[in-house]
């Protein structure tokens, strides 16, 4: 869809999942891929998988050293793509049963590892004069998720930095967007519906049911998808400050 040659791409999260679909979607598109990760084995097999125009950096994204070292170790390198796609799901619980401790891991991964990435490479997209950020976020927040609410509050918190990010550094000829999936097919999904189906009582078939009716085509969304969707994204240049769902109709 889009001519990506001689553009780097840095994907926070690339190990596995979402991550891994958005960076071959990339790397098939002809960017230079960075994908960022705490897992160097899985890190390794990304780009084993890609080949050329591929490597991996650990990196925990909620730490601040951690992210000044990533800066510092890719200095020299003109990412003008950034896609904040780490993050973790939370606990699955009502908000009396969840802990500080639980509140705070969620929000350091999903929205401060958002603001440290964003703080630690935007000023060479501002220097350059271009450049494309895409957080992923989620639908989770933008309708009821029962029992999810640190993972919704914090991918809200998510598309919040997005559009407010996107006027601060838009004259400067840098797109900041947001990508709201909704469910993914895989194992993360996989865990949520174990536990519901623990919590509630239920089959794991039916809480996965119950959740995936609730949208128009009646299914989860694939990795792949969201691959190409921040593809498509990247086609847009006049795109900035949106927020875009992928969700099968999930928001409907």
């Amino acid at each position: 869809m889009t001519d990506l040659a001689g553009r780097t791409a840095l994907i926070t999260g690339g190990g596995s999942g979402l991550g891994a679909a958005i960076a071959r979607a990339l790397h098939g598109e002809g960017a230079d891929v960075v994908v960022v990760g705490r897992d160097t084995a899985k890190l390794d097999a990304v780009v084993g998988s890609l080949g050329d125009r591929a490597r991996a950096a650990i990196c925990d994204v909620a730490d601040p050293a951690a992210v000044d070292r990533l800066a510092e170790a890719l200095e020299g390198v003109d990412v003008s793509i950034l896609i904040n796609n780490a993050g973790v799901p939370g606990p699955v619980a009502a908000l009396t049963d969840i802990s500080v401790e639980d509140w705070d891991a969620v929000f350091d991964v999903n929205v401060r590892g958002t603001f440290l990435m964003c703080r630690a490479f935007l000023p060479g997209m501002v220097q350059r004069g271009t450049g494309d950020v895409i957080n992923v976020a989620s639908v989770s927040g933008k309708r009821p998720l029962a029992h999810r609410i640190p993972y919704c509050a914090s991918k809200m918190a998510v598309i919040g930095l997005t559009t407010t990010l996107a006027y601060e550094v838009g004259p400067a000829g840098v797109t900041v967007n947001t990508l709201s999936p909704g469910p993914v097919a895989g194992p993360r999904m996989e865990r949520n519906f174990r536990l519901e189906a623990e919590r509630s009582g239920s089959s794991v078939q039916d809480a996965e049911q119950a959740f995936v009716s609730r949208s128009a085509l009646g299914r989860m969304i694939t990795e792949e998808e969201v691959g190409r969707a921040v593809v498509a994204m990247l086609a847009m240049p006049g795109m900035c400050g949106a927020d875009v769902d992928l969700s099968a109709g999930m928001v409907a």
